[in-house]
């Protein structure tokens, strides 16, 4: 193991930090972003839809663009502009300049979420053992640190622009000084994997990468559902105070740093397909807890154990399209980044449609159904030689040879 492929990884996982914190800063505001621009509750949706759609296309645009240019480039230069985007969100007075700022950011976000786990992935298979989840722990620290430094703006009654601003400040220059030491596929002599991973080879096959795609949509459905709607069902559907109705998304995002953390450790002692179906099965009884409780801890606890649960399946799903296409896992991860955001498009509406027309604890059962369904897709999480059962790992190219259908 080098030194450059240590350095990358710290500076990888510090760029998740600084994407976690920018990221909560943003969707805990969106409140207050709505109040400073006027945008009416009619208007809100069309601007929270436009930026995981305008993501989803910059993620398809990145798959070709790191055909000319390395992802760590990418993620060099995105991660500054989704910073200047968030900046520029809390600094204008007009309708149109959240719209630029908003649009900027959806943008930039695509490329950044794109380009820093296709470095993920290449570095897990450089260093030949699973590290996926510790870089979206440390996304999940910097999801708590984001939201806390919401709440005290909040607390305070500081303007956006107040509380952004020293964020920026400090997190510009450290995250373009980090990304000195990003490392591609193939730094440092990794050897042949590192060199396999770089992602420059065959087709990715869509039939393929088409579990994963389902199991990404149904991780962030339930995802969407807990930071959309878990204060709202603690208030209105079990009567939680206000103040009490902050507590599910925040111990959320805790087990989920928790989770992370340990999940790796798993990963390595008893395999991806096993820490997932574990995941799944949690996340599901995290659900099913939350639709039949009977009080406000009683649903505090279940998005506790949710969050536990879910927090494992995308790395794994990201590490998993890295395997299934070592020789093009930059395209496979560009294109799995988009159902990241198809999932968020979905999730929100689903829960919310189905809450008003028949209540909010049916509309729990959805997500629990859907993410019991990645049950049926834990092979695709599987090392190559697991699926093929005989030790050995061969190469996909007959697989690949066979892609008619490949995006």
């Amino acid at each position: 193991m080098t030194d450059v492929l240590r350095r990358g990884r710290a500076s990888l996982a510090f760029g998740f930090l600084v994407q976690g914190v920018t990221f909560a800063l943003l969707v805990t505001r969106i409140p207050a972003i709505q109040d400073r621009y006027g945008i009416s509750d009619g208007l809100l949706p069309v601007f929270l839809a436009a930026v995981p759609i305008l993501a989803g296309v910059s993620s398809v645009c990145t798959e070709q663009l790191v055909k000319r240019v390395p992802p760590s480039a990418v993620l060099r230069w995105s991660q500054p502009v989704v910073l200047l985007a968030l900046l520029g969100v809390g600094a204008g007075d007009a309708m149109w300049q959240a719209a630029v700022a908003l649009g900027a950011f959806g943008l930039s976000v695509g490329a950044l979420d794109a380009s820093m786990n296709m470095l993920g992935v290449s570095l897990q298979r450089a260093y030949g053992r699973s590290i996926m989840l510790g870089f979206h722990a440390a996304y999940s620290l910097g999801g708590i640190a984001g939201a806390s430094l919401a709440w005290a703006g909040a607390h305070w009654d500081l303007s956006l622009f107040v509380s952004y601003l020293p964020v920026v400040v400090v997190l510009l220059p450290a995250a373009l000084l980090g990304s000195r030491w990003y490392a591609d596929a193939g730094a440092g002599d990794a050897g042949e994997d590192a060199a396999a991973g770089a992602g420059k080879g065959g087709p990715v096959v869509f039939k393929l990468l088409l579990p994963l795609c389902l199991v990404m949509s149904f991780a962030y459905i339930g995802d969407s559902t807990v930071s959309n709607w878990s204060a709202k069902y603690l208030q209105d559907v079990l009567g939680s105070s206000e103040e009490l109705s902050t507590v599910p998304y925040n111990v959320y995002m805790v087990m989920t740093l928790v989770g992370r953390g340990l999940g790796d450790l798993g990963v390595r002692r008893f395999g991806a397909v096993a820490v997932v179906r574990v995941g799944s099965v949690v996340a599901a009884l995290g659900f099913a807890v939350v639709a039949v409780a009977p009080g406000a801890w009683a649903g505090i606890a279940g998005f506790t154990v949710l969050g536990l649960g879910l927090c494992v399946i995308v790395p794994q799903t990201f590490a998993a399209a890295g395997r299934l296409f070592p020789g093009a896992s930059d395209a496979a991860v560009a294109r799995l980044n988009v159902f990241n955001y198809v999932g968020f498009l979905i999730g929100s509406p689903l829960v919310g449609g189905l809450g008003d027309a028949w209540n909010y604890r049916g509309a729990m059962l959805v997500p629990m159904v859907l993410v019991l369904v990645t049950l049926l897709y834990a092979r695709s999480f599987a090392p190559e030689a697991d699926r093929y059962g005989d030790g050995h790992e061969r190469p996909r190219t007959a697989d690949v040879g066979r892609g008619s259908n490949g995006l």
